[in-house]
């Protein structure tokens, strides 16, 4: 790393710029990964960071995805597992000071709010926990939004079971429930009708009905098609930004059984500019004056209802799971992730800086998309072929014949992806399909074997 010279922002901690140092010169950064090794090379990402890189990373999260659990160090300054997210904030505080951390990282929705938290009580720069918190915190994200006139749907937080019942009587049904700091739609149910209604109630206040909770978020369903926005944030401004569009439920990931297919939206498209303008005035209303969130990357999600209305979701301060940043990368040539690592640490941002045409809204120079299949329990008799089509980018396969795999956990558990490109949105998704056709033909689950 160059020599660097510390500068005070307005927002009162050192600021690090391309080519200038922070604290002491190198960086020292602490990162909780709690992901397969696969899609975070860090070792790539950080090539031109000189200080200590060191990696606190989720036992269980490796071998779900096809990768063996890491022995040793891998390259890094230091890499140790944890299993108990109890251990997690003990761990990072003794590895910081160990390491003289001078920067922690966290990309996992189920770490940003804790890092954030960390980094204050180390006295360590980057976002604080009253930053992150409108981002995980669904009914204040909604509460936030609202207020800035961004569309969301009704809600509530039902504390009792009749809050509930109150909440069914006004809005009718579907409804949907999930957890208030949940991610990955893990947790997310949607009540059908009034027997799903009571099934519900017993089984989250008790059969006497008399627990009190405040963990959970109520919804009116709002039908429609699912957009997501992914993009980046530089120094408190969005400088990349795309929409992309589910084709399918996000929360049928644990009853489909075919192929799920998201692809990018065309410039041209009306919705387009609509999804971008709206995801700013959502970013703009969750950032708290005078916070210190402004490196970072972040994932929205957006329904498009059939009268026409865009209704907030949620919105997410770090990327996209799944394969949405190898899909952006596709696009731009930007990995989401690795962008908000190296913001957050000062470094250069070549791959930004190639993509962004100034005075003039980024475009991606080809569409893009993925197909995928999720896991679905039993014995795995057949899978894919990798597909030979010079238009597939990416392919992987998260299991192997002769295993037996379980129901998917979450969203972005996948039996098998496929990421594709093409010149138009509709030549894209005429890929997609035909292969997500082909992938239906050769996936064979049966019976596990007695």
């Amino acid at each position: 790393m160059s020599e660097r010279t510390e500068r005070i922002d307005e927002h009162g901690e050192p600021r690090t710029r391309p080519g200038t140092a922070g604290r002491g010169g190198d960086t020292s950064v602490v990162i909780v990964h709690r992901n397969p090794m696969e899609p975070f090379p860090y070792d790539r990402w950080l090539r031109d960071h000189k200080g200590p890189v060191v990696i606190l990373a989720a036992r269980d999260r490796f071998e779900p995805f096809g990768e063996r659990i890491p022995e040793g160090n891998l390259g890094y300054t230091h890499l140790e597992l944890f299993d108990h997210d109890d251990e997690v904030a003990g761990r990072v505080a003794r590895l910081a000071a160990e390491y003289g951390a001078t920067h922690l990282i966290g990309e996992h929705e189920a770490d940003v709010l804790r890092v954030a938290a960390l980094r204050e009580e180390l006295g360590l720069p980057g976002a604080r926990a009253a930053d992150v918190l409108p981002f995980r915190d669904k009914a204040l994200m909604k509460e936030h939004a609202a207020r800035a006139g961004v569309e969301v749907a009704p809600h509530a937080v039902p504390r009792t079971a009749a809050d509930v019942q109150a909440f069914a009587d006004v809005h009718g049904f579907p409804l949907v429930v999930k957890n208030r700091a949940g991610f990955n739609s893990i947790g997310l149910r949607i009540l059908r009708d009034r027997d799903a209604l009571t099934a519900f109630l017993t089984e989250a206040y008790g059969s006497r009905r008399d627990g009190r909770r405040d963990d959970l978020l109520l919804e009116a369903y709002v039908p429609g098609r699912m957009c997501h926005v992914d993009g980046l944030v530089v120094n408190g401004e969005v400088v990349l930004a795309w929409p992309s569009q589910y084709q399918y439920e996000l929360a049928s990931f644990g009853t489909d059984s075919g192929s799920r297919v998201d692809l990018a939206l065309d410039p041209g498209d009306p919705l387009t500019g609509r999804l971008l303008e709206l995801t700013g005035r959502t970013l703009a209303a969750l950032r708290r004056p005078g916070g210190r969130l402004r490196d970072h990357a972040f994932h929205a999600e957006i329904f498009h209802t059939p009268d026409d209305r865009l209704v907030l979701c949620e919105i997410a301060c770090r990327s996209g799971g799944g394969k949405i940043r190898e899909v952006f990368h596709t696009l731009f040539g930007v990995n989401l992730a690795e962008c908000s690592i190296r913001a957050q640490l000062g470094l250069p941002l070549p791959d930004v800086e190639r993509a962004v045409r100034p005075g003039r809204r980024p475009e991606p120079a080809r569409m893009a998309g993925q197909v995928l299949m999720m896991k679905r329990p039993g014995f795995i008799h057949a899978l894919p072929d990798v597909p030979p089509e010079p238009w597939v980018e990416h392919f992987w396969l998260y299991a192997r014949p002769g295993q037996v795999v379980p129901p998917a956990a979450g969203s972005a558990d996948f039996l098998t992806v496929a990421i594709a490109s093409a010149p138009s949105r509709a030549e894209c998704e005429r890929r997609l399909r035909s292969l997500g056709a082909r992938l239906e033909e050769q996936v064979r689950i049966g019976a596990v074997p007695s």
